[in-house]
């Protein structure tokens, strides 16, 4: 409990006062913390003293929303109380780094997905090859819906890289669950889940049947850590290849008909990232 003391300490003292600035002493009160984090005085300076009980989850939360931690913070808070880090809620907003370099790849067909397979963003191209693909779900297009864009000899292949991605988002975000489950409805999902296969998705070949202009065929480098719950696709047509000529078809097309959207765009809050 000592490390547990210190850290708290540590904390208040770095904050502003909240009813006096001039105070000399650094941070907060105690009072001031124990009251924004809903317990009594008394309790919250056992605790800084290493003579309180041993925190309940709920006291826990109430000291990271007090003491205003960060993420890292929190989790450490957790670590050093001897309870299991609660799991982050997935972000649909974009990051700042991601949007920067997605702005800056407007002229290449990027998009940014999450772990759960929920397209966030798109650049203009992106959206004028693919359609309107913000706010879908990638994972559901493909076990549930229309297979029509991938060509049947590649199916099963890309069907095990999802299955096995998505296995491995489940083990570090127990949330993707539901997503799982409405998944198991499709026999393809259910054979390949019952395999275990485990792999996160990184660099690989990418083939699509496009429904005006016919195969394409793309280099994909996936940026983003696995830890990250959100990826940067960027979509590769070799220089002087047939998908390069098909592809500045279709972006004449779309320019000519006015149709190129914003740099990006954002999608709000979609079912499988609640």
């Amino acid at each position: 409990m000592q490390e547990l003391a210190g850290f708290l300490r540590s904390r208040r003292e770095r904050l502003a006062p909240v009813r006096d600035g001039r105070r000399r002493t650094p941070g907060r009160r105690r009072e001031e913390v124990a009251e924004a984090a809903g317990m009594s005085v008394d309790y919250y300076s056992r605790l800084e003293q290493a003579r309180g009980p041993h925190p309940s989850v709920p006291v826990l939360n109430g000291l990271a929303r007090a003491l205003e931690l960060d993420a890292d913070e929190r989790a450490h808070l957790f670590r050093l109380a001897g309870e299991a880090v609660p799991e982050e809620p997935a972000t649909t907003s974009i990051r700042p780094g991601v949007r920067l370099l997605l702005d800056r790849l407007r002229d290449d067909l990027a998009v940014v997905i999450s772990d759960l397979g929920d397209v966030l963003a798109a650049t203009p191209r992106a959206e004028v090859v693919f359609g309107d693909v913000v706010g879908r779900n990638l994972l559901r297009d493909f076990f549930l819906g229309d297979q029509s864009w991938v060509p049947e000899e590649d199916r099963e292949a890309i069907a095990r890289g999802h299955v096995a991605d998505l296995r491995a988002t489940l083990a570090r975000r127990p949330a993707a669950r539901p997503l799982v489950d409405e998944l198991m409805t499709s026999p393809t999902f259910a054979r390949l889940w019952a395999g275990h296969d485990v792999a996160v998705r990184r660099m690989a070949r990418k083939r699509l049947r496009h429904p005006v202009v016919g195969p394409l065929e793309f280099d994909c480098e996936v940026l983003g850590a696995p830890e990250h719950d959100q990826r940067l696709v960027i979509h590769v047509a070799p220089e002087g290849s047939v998908t390069a000529a098909r592809l500045a078809l279709l972006v004449s097309a779309g320019e000519a008909a006015g149709r190129m959207p914003e740099p990006w765009t954002l999608v709000p809050v979609s079912p499988s990232s609640e």
